[in-house]
């Protein structure tokens, strides 16, 4: 720290104290706590960074990729479709780069459109300057969703990029996966040891972490909202102010009559209506 001030203020300083006793043995802690803390975070850009060059190797590239992205799709039987598009660089995990996207008009379950949908929308920006086109594109999938994003790329006429499918083996097993290859004719398997296999499945595993999130977080608020929309009387703010004022849904559905007509805005009348529609099923 000292250094970096120094260098900031252009002269040298020097950083006294009086601490002592407890409070000395708890600053003594603090600095031992961040020095692991920071030796942990250098220690895992390197291993993640070894990964990148192991990739690199595997694909037949001089240099390591510096912008990877992954996509995966996740819905409950084709309801709340959610796509997930995860960026690792050779530091981790580029968080503030991630998208979702919400997939509308597709068929019910139909992985290859919702895919197609996210492809289409992410690239069509980033054609428009909004992002970075990556240097490698994982998609998780086979033979098929290969295919359809290759058809994306070409549709939308997106410089060349090394496109790399990942499908579970036969077994279905982490370590068996099955890999393609750009136009999905090269076809082939790494070690389950490989650091460049490890690399392709941390990232797939996030891409799917964040799908399924953001695909929970949707059905939620669809299946909260669609539960009140057919009270008459209950509009878009009230339905917002009921669940703000029981926590959430579920407390709206143990609450009695007298109670729900106990939140603002809300007659005994219109209690019993939403009471009622609560517990239909």
């Amino acid at each position: 720290m000292i250094d970096a001030i120094e260098e900031l203020r252009g002269r040298e300083m020097v950083i006294s104290h009086r601490v002592r006793g407890t409070r000395a043995r708890w600053q003594q802690m603090a600095v031992t706590n961040a020095e692991q803390a920071l030796a942990a975070r250098l220690a895992n850009r390197q291993h993640v960074a070894s990964r990148f060059d192991a990739l690199a190797k595997v694909l037949g590239l001089e240099d390591p990729p510096m912008r990877l992205e992954c996509y995966d799709i996740s819905h409950s039987s084709g309801e709340a479709t959610v796509a997930s598009c995860v960026v690792f660089g050779p530091e981790g995990p580029i968080k503030s780069d991630y998208r979702r996207f919400n997939i509308e008009g597709v068929t019910a379950g139909d992985d290859y459109a919702a895919m197609h949908q996210a492809l289409t929308r992410r690239y069509s920006r980033i054609k428009a300057g909004e992002g970075k086109l990556p240097d490698v594109l994982l998609v998780d999938g086979g033979k098929g969703q290969m295919s359809m994003a290759r058809d994306v790329l070409n549709e939308l006429q997106v410089p060349d990029l090394i496109l790399l499918g990942v499908a579970k083996g036969t077994t279905r097993k982490a370590g068996f996966e099955t890999l393609y290859l750009n136009d999905a004719a090269h076809e082939f398997t790494l070690p389950g040891d490989s650091p460049a296999l490890h690399l392709i499945q941390q990232i797939r595993d996030e891409a799917h972490r964040f799908a399924i999130t953001g695909h929970r977080a949707r059905r939620g608020k669809t299946r909260r909202t669609s539960t009140l929309e057919g009270v008459a009387g209950v509009g878009p703010t009230r339905r917002r102010d009921l669940l703000k004022h029981f926590g959430g849904l579920q407390e709206l559905s143990r609450a009695s009559i007298d109670e729900i007509a106990k939140a603002p805005g809300i007659s005994k009348k219109l209690a019993e209506s939403i009471y009622a529609n609560l517990h239909s099923e």
